[in-house]
């Protein structure tokens, strides 16, 4: 494969040329959906010099949009510096989010327009039943006790940085309070602020595939800093119930 580097561009101010811009999309772009990777496997991939991969991170560094990060579990290389992987920040995967919001938000304002809110609603369930089909597996594999910890490590992997924890004080957490299951990122966010189907709909999924009634409690379309679910523990029949409600997660 011939390895292609591009001209240096003449001086800082001068504005980015298409091709220059291009080509560090491209860059990010497979940061994106490839996840941390050292310059010299990005440039293998895009079929560019190193030193030009090199130049277009250094630029997408500068302005925040891609950090250097650690190599989990790595091998001392021995002598020399140890390989640098680049991944994208939040700021830069925000970038991407808002070009598609874009494109799903009008997408979704003609359906509506089209077919009403139903026809919205019927999108939205169909999105996620894809989620819980190929959730479902991992959740029933699931120690009893640890659904909600799978669920939260499924959508983790689906870019929604999820967690699961007790709900409630530390005390609450050995009775019957249950659970909250919380995910700090939302890649629809800016589209379920405009359309709450696709946060309902999500919250029946949900419901489903933890065999319980479930509560939303917050969400990052609505304003809040994380979206948290309420999980009821299940108790045997004749155990007591709790009487009180569970309290919100922090924002």
């Amino acid at each position: 494969m011939q390895l292609r580097d591009e001209p240096a561009m003449a001086s800082v101010a001068a504005p980015v040329p298409s091709i220059e811009a291009r080509t560090r999309d491209r860059v990010a772009r497979t940061l994106l959906e490839t996840g941390p990777m050292t310059a010299t496997a990005l440039a293998a991939g895009l079929g560019l010099t190193t030193a030009a991969v090199r130049r277009h991170l250094d630029a997408l560094l500068a302005d925040g949009l891609i950090e250097e990060r650690a190599a989990r579990g790595a091998a001392p290389r021995g002598r020399g510096r140890p390989a640098r992987l680049f991944g994208l920040t939040e700021t830069g995967r925000d970038t991407f989010d808002q070009a598609y919001d874009d494109l799903a938000a009008g997408a979704l304002r003609f359906l509506a327009a089209a077919g009403g809110r139903e026809a919205v609603t019927a999108f939205a369930r169909q999105r996620v039943s894809e989620l819980e089909a190929r959730y479902r597996p991992l959740v029933d594999a699931a120690p009893e006790g640890k659904r909600t910890e799978a669920l939260a490590l499924a959508l983790t992997a689906d870019g929604y940085a999820a967690t699961a924890q007790p709900a409630g004080t530390q005390a609450a957490a050995t009775t019957s309070a249950g659970e909250q299951l919380c995910q700090h990122h939302c890649p629809v966010a800016h589209v379920a602020e405009q359309f709450p189907e696709l946060c309902e709909a999500e919250t029946e999924v949900f419901a489903a595939l933890l065999g319980t009634h479930v509560q939303r409690l917050a969400t990052i379309a609505h304003g809040d800093g994380v979206c948290t679910t309420y999980i009821p523990r299940t108790t045997p029949p004749d155990a007591p119930r709790a009487q009180q409600e569970p309290k919100r997660s922090p924002r």
